[in-house]
């Protein structure tokens, strides 16, 4: 019993001895440090978009009556100046019938006054009055065939017909919404940036090279068309900070449509950014986190704040300095407070070797 016990003893110390010496060659171990790097660079940044036709508009009655043919169906493409829809039209030929019927009339009086007022049978004034008439009568059947030309609604440009609400038969009145028409050759996209994004694109136009755009559709695919931006909003919305731009697109295969959403990609320049690899972050319930080293070389865990996220590094937007030095490996080992022998590396070469995430 003597001999089990004070075997047991003896692997005790042998598991503290180790133990010890272990921890010992942890707190031996020189972990390599560096520093943010400030430089200029762009970033690709994705803002949530609306997708419109440059031209879509609602096509409504203009006259009431019936509807008495619908000529097209819901997605047809159709041709500028295609009839769409007629409005029973009989009334409206009616009153140009009788509208014609008193030009003529007017007509009529306006020769015999004429002839009269030749003769100094009548006045100038009958024969001006007789003109006057016949002025008239020319006008009411001029907004007769007006009237008669509202009851065939045609497309005034090419395009795709969307929902038909009324159905054959049903009573329009004037004002009433027959459907809508859509020209999808080319796509507006709406999307809004801030206020410090939209100064740091004005003002630094040289560095982002050109003003186009690529879209990522809902599908996670990018169109394969580039779009271009055209034109940025004239004030900031006071409620979002925001300020709206508006990319065109081509759409040669017609896939986008009015109403899609999507996120637009554009090339933001970033002047002076403060940069470090993402392997020197750790984190903890969404917060981000560094280690700084002191000059007492003590770690001490840092939260930061990430404006943008690029391949392998972050770009730092508030938290660190630039002649901070963090912890770039061993994050997962050293513990807070902990004080570690460091060894500095320089950040271009840093940036340079970037291929693994920490450990």
């Amino acid at each position: 019993m003597k001999r089990v016990v004070a075997s047991i003893a003896l692997s005790s110390l042998l598991l503290f001895s180790c133990n010890k010496k272990k921890e010992e060659k942890e707190e031996a171990a020189v972990y390599p440090v560096t520093s943010p790097i400030a430089m200029d660079t762009v970033i690709d940044k994705e803002y949530v978009a609306q997708i419109q036709s440059v031209k879509n508009i609602e096509i409504r009655a203009q006259e009431k009556g019936f509807l008495e043919k619908i000529y097209v169906d819901e997605g047809q493409f159709v041709r500028q100046g295609q009839t769409l829809f007629r409005i029973m039209p009989q009334l409206y030929q009616a009153e140009l019938m009788k509208a014609k019927a008193e030009v003529e009339q007017a007509s009529i009086e306006l020769k015999n006054a004429s002839t009269l007022a030749s003769n100094n049978i009548v006045s100038k004034n009958e024969r001006a009055m007789a003109k006057a008439k016949l002025d008239a009568a020319n006008a009411e059947a001029k907004l007769a065939q007006i009237h008669l030309s509202f009851t065939d609604i045609k497309a005034p440009f090419s395009g795709i017909i969307n929902r038909i609400p009324r159905k054959l038969g049903s009573l329009i009145d004037e004002g009433d919404l027959l459907t809508s028409l859509s020209d999808n050759s080319n796509m507006y996209s709406y999307f809004n940036v801030s206020e410090p994004e939209y100064l740091s694109y004005q003002m630094h136009a040289a560095d982002r090279g050109s003003n186009e755009v690529s879209l990522l559709m809902a599908n996670g695919e990018l169109l394969p068309e580039k779009g271009q931006i055209q034109t940025i909003e004239g004030e900031f919305d006071n409620e979002t900070g925001n300020i709206a731009f508006r990319a065109k697109f081509p759409n040669p295969n017609k896939l986008l449509r009015n109403g899609e959403t999507g996120k637009v990609r554009m090339t933001l320049p970033l002047r002076n950014a403060l940069i470090i690899p993402q392997k020197a972050t750790y984190e903890i319930q969404d917060q981000k986190y560094v280690f700084v080293i002191g000059k007492d070389g003590v770690a001490r865990s840092k939260n930061i704040k990430v404006a943008y996220e690029l391949p392998d590094v972050y770009v730092i937007g508030s938290g660190l300095a630039k002649n901070d030095k963090i912890l770039l490996e061993g994050v997962q080992k050293v513990k807070d407070d902990q004080k570690v022998q460091t060894k500095l590396q320089d950040p271009k070469k840093v940036l340079n070797s970037l291929k693994l995430k920490a450990e």
